[in-house]
């Protein structure tokens, strides 16, 4: 008897996305031709800095972008839904039980007036329809599965009550609470102090595997990447600069913006030598320029890459990157180890 095998479907898929913001006297080009698919069970890290579109991207996948002057263009595929396609009621039944967001502020994010067991039984109430006692006694089960201590009595906490860590695993929590197929994490660790991020980094992790979920992780902060991510996809200007397996884009960066960011780490083996970094700024998302939007701050350009965006190069059959010198073989970005930035993560 012949056996088939049939290839894991995604459970997001995003095909040439764009998103625009129009305001009165520009237009702000904040997502340019974002195109990726993940798993079911994989992390994907978006990494790069401030301003590069990874919240945008992030908050696209769930439409939570002021639509008054917001123009999405592609497809978003979650977990079997049309996003671009569905009406906010349709949206509204999808979030919370197909994707949730973790969001980078969590005393911005929570209900200041409401304490955090009502918040999150209020949710399984409103997905699920069970009683509001069976979604408190679900509540506490998500606040121990989240290693809040004395789990019972933070039920009645309101947010300002909890410190910075155990908002952030109430958030978390609160994003668990309907079991969704897809976890978005918008730098979740940003505001926490070095001890507490390591907490939640691993707590994410574990979780996740745990539940099978499919994560995609935004952040500008190599050290979490690592820690979490199966693949990196480098953002730059709105643009996926470098995708690829976390190991091999970290050992052997095949852009030079990934080349930059990762000599602009800290490294134990870098103690005393003066800290490269990468010069300029990045551009105005209201004017791109013409070719490749990397060029004005990069060691490498030439005429030729202010002349046209390059385009997507398969380097693999699991890597990619846009950079015409890269795919000539004219330049090699080999960078620090894998274990050396797990070393010194977060």
């Amino acid at each position: 008897m012949t056996e088939m095998v049939l290839a894991k479907q995604p459970v997001v898929s995003v095909e040439d996305l764009h998103v625009r913001f129009v305001m009165r006297d520009a237009t702000v080009a904040a997502v340019n031709g974002v195109s990726f698919e993940l798993e079911a069970g994989k992390v994907l890290g978006i990494l790069g800095e401030s301003g590069s579109g990874k919240s945008v991207t992030l908050r696209a996948l769930m439409r939570l972008l002021p639509p008054v002057r917001t123009r999405i263009e592609g497809r978003i595929r979650v977990a079997g839904h049309e996003i671009t396609a569905m009406d906010e009621a349709a949206l509204r039944e999808v979030r919370g039980t197909k994707v949730a967001m973790i969001f980078q502020e969590p005393m911005i994010a929570l209900d200041p007036v409401f304490t955090i067991g009502m918040q999150i039984a209020e949710t399984i109430v409103r997905h699920e329809g069970v009683s509001y006692a069976a979604a408190n006694r679900r509540a506490l089960q998500l606040l121990d599965m989240v290693q809040i201590p004395s789990a019972a009595r933070r039920l009645k906490a309101y947010p300002h009550e909890l410190s910075g860590g155990m908002r952030q695993r109430a958030m978390i929590a609160l994003a668990l609470s309907c079991r969704p197929s897809v976890l978005l994490a918008d730098e979740p660790t940003t505001a926490l102090d070095v001890t507490v991020q390591i907490q939640i980094i691993l707590l994410l992790r574990q979780l996740q595997q745990e539940l099978g979920m499919a994560v995609v992780f935004v952040t500008h902060d190599v050290g979490v990447v690592v820690e979490v991510a199966d693949r990196i996809a480098v953002m730059y200007a709105g643009r996926f600069v470098e995708v690829g397996p976390t190991e091999a884009v970290i050992d052997s960066p095949a852009h030079p913006y990934t080349a930059g960011l990762l000599a602009s780490t800290v490294l134990g083996s870098a103690s005393g030598r003066r800290l490269e970094t990468i010069s300029g700024m990045p551009p105005d998302l209201r004017a791109l320029p013409e070719g490749c939007s990397f060029a004005p701050r990069c060691r490498f350009s030439e005429d030729r890459c202010r002349a046209a965006m390059p385009a997507e190069t398969t380097l693999t059959t699991e890597r990619m990157t846009r950079c015409l010198r890269v795919a000539a073989r004219e330049i090699d970005l080999a960078g620090p180890s894998l274990s050396q930035r797990k070393a010194f993560g977060p």
